[in-house]
């Protein structure tokens, strides 16, 4: 068996005919034109695969990986590219197995409060369709217009409702995947309770394809809210709203989002669109409850009560859904947003403990000052996920050195205030070499055990996720 490493240059031609052979031939990119657009994903970072292979059955990602385990070729991979870590960057040596065409909503079972769906379906559209039957699936990343919710789940990717309704993790029941070897695994349950051996569920979800590959998820659905109240609240300073998330968090009604920009954000918004801010805001809260429609008005009043202190300059309750709406379209636009205001933006989504947001703003405001960096701040901070936004010009060498060094004394301040350095982006290879600073050795070698179980030839996204062992280790 050949080496990943050594894999050749182009795709061998054997090879090559028997994934044709597989998926047919109108399923498979090996001109380089052709697979150019499947090397990269919103990272910015691309290679060139020597091949791009479509599939339609998971009977179809078996007999591909265990073409390639043969051949020692890497698979990467691919739903629609939206993750910004690399994740789905393939090996130049290697091939996309691109899920985009794998979308099929397989079952919608209202009764078990349960769906069935495949890999390449996406986001917005599993929406639609459980909506009409008065569900939704909780997680809701940014770009849920255009993520797939294999990319979802390979992400552990989750958006503003995971602070009350939970990630992928806690909203899957059970999925079939593909291992290294080529052989088919079915894991967890179609019941809402199970406990029979070991969760592999939750271990593939998170795992950015490098223990197996998903071909079909059993998803939790939630009944939809009957009503739901929006909230804005705005701050002097990030301290005093840091102080609002935690009271709010201690209260016994969890709102079903609770945004966080700070004042750098706010000041970026503004040349976009006009919240109608005064000057002196300093930080912004959106809050979002929801509930029974007779229970909804009364749990609005007890977050806006949390949400009171010294520092609040205004609270208010959007008075329709155009201004819900316009609300969520800005927040949602931010990070977009961003790429208009410097050339390129280094993008980290670390999760710090809510009690200590504050602290962790104060920190990344010295960081920019000392570092000349311009940073922006915004986020889910119901779960202490901050989106940490790095302006930079890539052209600019001194500017990207600082900015290098800037990125890891944040990471240093992440793990000094108990945090963790990924929230739903992942890892991928943007923070490859960072989570040393997390993770203990101990922990690091079980991992490398567990990822030699599942892929004991190494080809799922290989270099990916974990930092790389040294040689002879």
């Amino acid at each position: 068996m050949r080496s990943p490493a050594r894999a050749a240059a182009g795709l061998d031609r054997g090879l090559a005919r028997r994934l044709a052979a597989i998926v047919g031939s109108d399923a498979l990119l090996t001109d380089p034109g052709d697979c150019w657009a499947y090397g990269y994903d919103n990272s910015r970072r691309h290679a060139l695969p020597v091949a791009v292979a479509f599939v339609t059955a998971a009977a179809q990602v078996a007999a591909i990986v265990t073409r390639c385990r043969e051949a020692g070729v890497p698979i990467a991979a691919r739903g629609l590219g939206t993750g910004t870590t690399g994740a789905s960057v393939p090996e130049r040596s290697g091939i996309v197995l691109a899920f985009e065409r794998m979308n099929r909503i397989l079952e919608i079972d209202p009764a078990n409060r349960l769906a069935v769906v495949e890999p390449g379906v996406v986001n917005d559209d599993l929406q639609r369709a459980v909506a009409a039957h008065g569900f939704f699936w909780p997680p809701d990343p940014t770009s849920a217009a255009v993520c797939t919710i294999g990319g979802n789940l390979a992400y552990n990717a989750a958006g503003p409702r995971a602070v009350k309704y939970g990630t992928p993790r806690e909203n899957t029941l059970g999925l079939t995947a593909v291992t290294g070897t080529g052989t088919p695994l079915r894991t967890g349950v179609m019941t809402t309770k199970g406990v029979v051996g070991y969760d592999l569920t939750r271990l593939i979800i998170g795992s950015e394809g490098t223990l197996a590959l998903i071909t079909s998820a059993t998803l939790k659905l939630t009944p939809l809210a009957e009503a739901r109240r929006t909230l804005r609240a705005t701050y002097r300073d990030h301290h005093s709203a840091a102080a609002a998330v935690a009271a709010i968090m201690a209260q016994p009604v969890t709102p079903c989002a609770l945004e966080f920009m700070d004042g750098a954000a706010i000041a970026m918004v503004r040349r976009f669109s006009d919240l109608g801010l005064s000057d002196a805001t300093g930080a912004l809260l959106m809050i979002e409850v929801d509930g029974p429609a007779a229970c909804v008005d009364a749990a609005a009043a007890a977050v806006s009560a949390a949400a009171r202190n010294d520092g609040l300059l205004e609270i208010s309750i959007a008075a329709d859904r155009d201004e819900v709406a316009a609300l969520w379209r800005t927040r949602k636009a931010l990070s977009p947003a961003l790429r208009h205001v410097a050339p390129k933006k280094i993008n980290e989504d670390v999760v710090v403990p809510v009690s200590r947001i504050g602290t962790f703003i104060d920190a990344l405001e010295r960081l920019a000052g000392e570092h000349a960096i311009r940073i922006v701040n915004f986020g889910h901070a119901g779960n202490g996920n901050i989106h940490v936004n790095l302006l930079v010009d890539p052209d600019d060498a001194d500017e990207m050195a600082r900015a290098e060094v800037c990125l890891s004394a944040v990471f240093d301040q992440v793990v000094a205030l108990g945090g963790t350095l990924s929230g739903e982006h992942g890892v991928g290879l943007e923070k490859r070499d960072f989570i040393e600073r997390e993770l203990d050795p101990a922990a690091l070698a079980l991992m490398r055990a567990i990822k030699a179980q599942f892929d004991p030839a190494g080809i799922l996204n290989p270099g990916k996720g974990l930092p790389l062992a040294a040689p002879g280790g």
